[in-house]
């Protein structure tokens, strides 16, 4: 387990799968060793299954047998019934965000694994991902949400294999809960899982596929160095926007204006999630070939030439504001995804 910079105190989301488990034991033990407090259990009752409130308790079970202090969070509202895979993970992230920030924690902790990372990589191949798409999950980013910004998202196990955790658990001789929903087809995870026989058989391994992620993380991070320079010539706070040197976005090659354009959207909205390509695309091209007019929208912003009391940058000068339904108060700080 890697646990180098870890933020501390902490919390560790746990499903009852062997990977989150096995971390739950690693966690505990790495912080008695290094005399800090134990983290806290979280584990999330979606409501999407009959058996998942018996499981959340059967974790808070196993967490105190551990020695550790454990917490249900317990969806109260409607199940998600379309983009399974995607609403549950933002409603869990959402909960364990929101106790952990009330706890005063510096992290929640996931165990991602290398087959995760493999699985992932697969998954946005399919779904046509650009270069950050495809990049490897980051040991420590941002938290998926938003409205917890300052809390990170910690993943030590990523250079671990799922089936290393899974011996590590049966050596302890600790058992643990299968989610149906992992060998379910309907799940795109499922089916790539299902998949890996095949995948194998033409050189597409977990290891293969998981550092060509690393390959394109390690590109991804160069590319966020340059535009971090980039934004730092042209771009400044505005109210509660962001003012842009439409000029930069321009002269710079396509993939650092696009990554440029992202990144203020993202600052603005203050949304962690980059907006979809095909619609950041099409704000770019309008920009660039003076088609944008009086203004667009996208991503929860409004972009639209600056008033001429705000073009430090010239004729050129851009701004990006919180569209009217979103506005929002504070000030508006780039940082890299």
């Amino acid at each position: 387990m890697d646990a180098v910079g870890a933020p501390w105190p902490a919390a560790v989301g746990v499903s009852g799968g062997s990977d989150s488990l096995a971390l739950m034991l690693l966690l505990r033990d790495w912080a008695k060793g290094a005399g800090l407090k134990p983290p806290q259990v979280l584990t999330v009752d979606h409501g999407l299954r009959p058996e998942a409130a018996d499981e959340a308790r059967k974790v808070r079970l196993w967490a105190r047998k551990a020695g550790l202090s454990a917490h249900v969070l317990t969806h109260r509202g409607k199940a998600p019934v379309s983009d399974v895979e995607a609403a549950a993970r933002a409603l869990r992230y959402r909960l364990m965000g929101a106790w952990a920030a009330k706890a005063g924690c510096a992290a929640v902790y996931v165990a991602h694994t290398r087959d995760d990372q493999a699985e992932t990589f697969l998954i946005r191949l399919a779904r046509g991902s650009g270069l950050d798409g495809l990049s490897a999950m980051r040991p420590l980013a941002p938290y998926p949400d938003g409205a917890f910004a300052a809390l990170k998202l910690a993943r030590p196990l990523l250079g671990l294999a799922r089936h290393s955790l899974q011996t590590y658990l049966e050596e302890a001789g600790h058992p643990w809960l299968d989610d149906p929903m992992n060998a379910d087809p309907r799940f795109t995870r499922a089916r790539i899982r299902l998949a890996w026989p095949r995948l194998e058989a033409l050189g597409l391994t977990r290891d293969r596929l998981a550092g060509a992620a690393v390959h394109l993380g390690r590109a991804r991070s160069a590319l966020e160095t340059v535009n971090r320079v980039l934004l730092q010539q042209g771009c400044t706070p505005y109210k509660n926007g962001l003012l842009l040197d439409s000029a930069i976005l321009a002269c710079a090659p396509q993939e650092l204006g696009l990554r440029a354009l992202s990144q203020v959207l993202m600052a603005v909205s203050q949304n962690p999630y980059r907006p979809r390509f095909e619609r950041l695309q099409g704000l770019y091209w309008a920009i660039l070939d003076g088609s944008l007019g009086a203004g667009r929208t996208l991503h929860g912003c409004r972009v639209a030439p600056a008033p001429k009391a705000g073009q430090p940058f010239g004729q050129g000068t851009l701004l990006v504001q919180p569209e009217k339904s979103r506005r929002q108060t504070g000030k508006n700080k780039l940082s890299s995804q």
